[in-house]
């Protein structure tokens, strides 16, 4: 079978899961909160611990910031949410393509909240496969077909979501001087007043490249937003020490697979919601969970980079949100869903 077809594949694929029956949907109590559901509060509240952004050895938990909210995501929870992002503009480099398939049902979620947040138009740059060099761990024919999968989720999520008319999705690899240029010329129009957030959802060489390809002067008016030293350590030409000696400001924020990977029951309410935007969240998430690359996503639904957008949308540096749970994420979507039928 020529790899080819697999494109066309997927679509077949994506019709059966979308097409399930679904459970009707509870009745939305009126006067709750935007985001948030009855079933809030009414298990003890376990609280956990985040990071303080003013001493990253000071801890602070969220039932100081959300009291009666368990925290954790539980099935049927909403959390409120308040958009509040920062000045200026956001460019997401994910991969995809290396074994991690997490980045299916991240980028699913990234682009639904930011179309659910109304900031689609602050979205300048997404590329996907950013993994420059194909290692042992992925099979050269799983790794190609990730570059579909990845394509996939991106134009398959923005044209049903909606709002990223005028964004060009690239793949890193395939496309790699056109992805570089682009994200060159978003670093190049930053200033003091409309800085540049680059998530860093895979390995950094895509950044390095472009800083390399951009005015040196624009540099500090760029953010690198990061979660997990495993993308920061990853790359193949350019370190992570390497990528702040080009004068940008990195941004570090806990693991946000803490919260964000968990088990797959914990996304039923989207499975079994009517709105096949909704199903198709799902579907992302669902694809990276039966990926037989990797067996450590098993069981669980990974929206893990996703985090870092819900941390950009409330507000980053400002008070953002440090540690998302599927809650903030559900309420969010389901708010925009019911918003606009």
């Amino acid at each position: 079978m020529k790899i080819i077809g697999f494109y066309p594949c997927l679509f077949v694929l994506v019709g059966i899961f979308t097409h399930l029956p679904a459970r009707e949907s509870a009745p939305v109590s009126e006067g709750l909160v935007a985001g948030e559901s009855g079933a809030v509060g009414e298990t003890a509240a376990e609280s956990f611990d985040t990071y303080s952004k003013t001493d990253p050895h000071a801890w602070t938990t969220r039932e100081a910031r959300f009291p009666g909210s368990n925290g954790f995501g539980a099935t049927g929870d909403t959390v409120p949410v308040v958009i509040s992002p920062p000045e200026g503009r956001l460019a997401i480099v994910a991969d995809g393509n290396s074994p991690d398939p997490d980045d299916l049902g991240g980028t699913a979620v990234s682009l639904a909240l930011l179309r659910a947040a109304g900031l689609t138009e602050r979205l300048v740059h997404y590329s996907h496969s950013c993994d420059l060099v194909r290692g042992d761990r992925i099979a050269e024919r799983a790794e190609h077909e990730r570059h579909y999968l990845m394509q996939a989720a991106c134009d398959g999520t923005a044209r049903r979501w909606g709002g990223f008319d005028s964004l060009t999705f690239f793949d890193a690899l395939w496309e790699q001087q056109e992805t570089v240029e682009d994200l060159a010329r978003a670093i190049n129009e930053s200033s003091a007043n409309n800085p540049l957030w680059i998530i860093e959802a895979g390995e950094p060489d895509i950044i390095g490249l472009a800083l390399e390809a951009s005015d040196f002067r624009k540099h500090p008016f760029v953010n690198v937003l990061t979660h997990h030293p495993a993308n920061d350590n990853a790359g193949d030409f350019y370190s992570w020490r390497q990528i702040l000696d080009f004068g940008v400001k990195e941004v570090r924020i806990p693991d946000q697979n803490l919260h964000l990977k968990v088990d797959l029951d914990q996304w039923d309410w989207a499975k079994n919601h009517q709105d096949p935007r909704i199903q198709w969240v799902w579907l992302m998430g669902k694809i990276a969970e039966v990926d037989d690359v990797v067996n450590f996503q098993k069981g669980k639904w990974d929206c893990s980079d996703a985090g870092m957008v819900l941390y950009w949308i409330t507000g980053a540096t400002d008070g953002g949100l440090e540690l998302g749970t599927v809650a903030e994420v559900k309420g969010l979507l389901l708010d925009h869903v019911r918003a606009n039928p």
